[in-house]
């Protein structure tokens, strides 16, 4: 034989017809047609409700492994066979926005031939994103009155969906519920104050939540504060007093100075929320304003000043009213005043105070001429009885 016949009889075994070796058992089919994977290789702007799944007709999956990159970081997607091994899919329920996936998976047919497949997509991109300005700070030691407040930069349409990404916890366990305040505001709290030395931790999965049609949530984070001691503080604006207790015994009884008939001071359980040395007050900004438009006063230099509402009521120290008012008479635009130096001492009433003072410490008001402070007022939340508190949740 000849090598022109050797060369024609190897071209012959590669032929398709039914002599040759394709024919004789038959050509493997397609990746494609074996492991069937959904969505659809090459796949762009998956929406985030589209399922993700691995199946083939018949045979068995052996092997399927899944990555997801987001934000530049690469992580596995855990998911489940089914009892019969045809199926795969991811134990999240939702897909990762702005995320590519990458399936890679192996599996047997009904005759006993391997296949492997490669495929990526990569999911919706949204223009709109919300995230949630948390207080207080993370890593934070606070008074037993403070409120987890989330206050949302756009108004949220499924607030049940957002309430369920929220999770606040408590050590040693306590009961803690949601409270919405209109779109764009959800306060966290117990029942009643917490207990000194408890550890909150606040669990935000806010990632790719839908907070309004297109508009989906950033954030995936977790952080904690500490309850530290108990001090609640109460002004009696007909007394002319302040009385601080500590743990329940009483640290002292400070003369002050509360809001003048004209002004009162509102009435009601306030929460300290900021604490600076030293802040400029005009009476402008809190509609206390001249014919002229400037302000009723103007203070540059406010010492010792702790924010009790976001309407502008603080409890601060006073260097400018004659230290005969305070104890005896309601000067203030509805401020309660302590006395106090210009530039601020360590050793006044008001130093004192500032000194022992916490964020999230609680000041009630008694005996004011003024209404009830409104529980969306700062985190005036405690003003709120427990039923009509949980009764503000979104998830029913």
């Amino acid at each position: 034989m000849t090598w022109a016949g050797l060369l024609t009889g190897a071209t012959g075994c590669t032929s398709d017809d039914a002599g040759g070796i394709a024919g004789a058992f038959g050509a493997p089919p397609a990746p494609e047609d074996v492991i069937r994977v959904s969505p659809d290789d090459g796949s762009r702007g998956v929406r985030p409700g589209k399922k993700l799944r691995v199946r083939v007709p018949d045979g068995r999956l052996e092997s399927v492994k899944v990555v997801r990159s987001q934000d530049a970081q690469e992580s596995p997607v855990p998911g489940h066979l089914s009892a019969d091994g045809l199926t795969w899919e991811p134990d999240e329920k939702r897909l990762a926005l702005a995320a590519e996936y990458t399936v890679d998976a192996v599996a047997v047919d009904g005759d006993g031939r391997r296949s492997a497949r490669h495929t990526t997509f990569t999911t919706y991109v949204p223009e709109e994103r919300f995230i949630g300005y948390v207080s207080p700070e993370n890593r934070a030691t606070v008074g037993t009155g403070m409120i987890v407040s989330l206050e949302f930069n756009r108004e949220i349409a499924h607030r049940a969906a957002v309430e369920r990404a929220v999770r606040v916890t408590a050590r040693p366990a306590v009961e803690v519920r949601p409270h919405w305040f209109g779109r764009t505001r959800l306060d966290f709290r117990p029942e009643h104050y917490w207990k000194p030395g408890t550890q909150v931790t606040v669990a935000l999965r806010l990632r790719d939540v839908e907070g309004a049609p297109g508009v989906y949530g950033l954030q995936h984070k977790t952080f904690s504060f500490t309850v530290g001691r108990s001090q609640v503080s109460v002004v009696d604006a007909a007394r002319h007093t302040m009385e601080v207790r500590r743990d329940g015994e009483v640290l002292a009884t400070v003369p002050v100075t509360a809001g003048a008939p004209k002004n009162t001071t509102y009435n009601g359980k306030m929460v300290v929320t900021e604490m600076l040395d030293v802040t400029r007050m005009n009476g402008a900004t809190v509609g206390f304003k001249k014919r002229d438009g400037k302000g009723e006063y103007d203070i540059p230099d406010v010492p010792h000043a702790m924010r009790l509402t976001d309407s502008g009521t603080f409890l601060h120290g006073n260097y400018w009213a004659h230290h005969s008012v305070f104890g005896r008479t309601n000067v203030s635009h509805g401020c309660v005043g302590l006395r106090d130096v210009k530039g601020g001492g360590s050793d006044t009433p008001a130093g004192w105070f500032f000194d022992r003072s916490l964020i999230g410490d609680v000041v009630e008001v008694v005996h004011s001429n003024d209404k009830k402070v409104a529980p969306d007022n700062g985190l005036g939340g405690w003003n709120m009885g427990w039923n009509a508190w949980k009764a503000g949740s979104a998830v029913k």
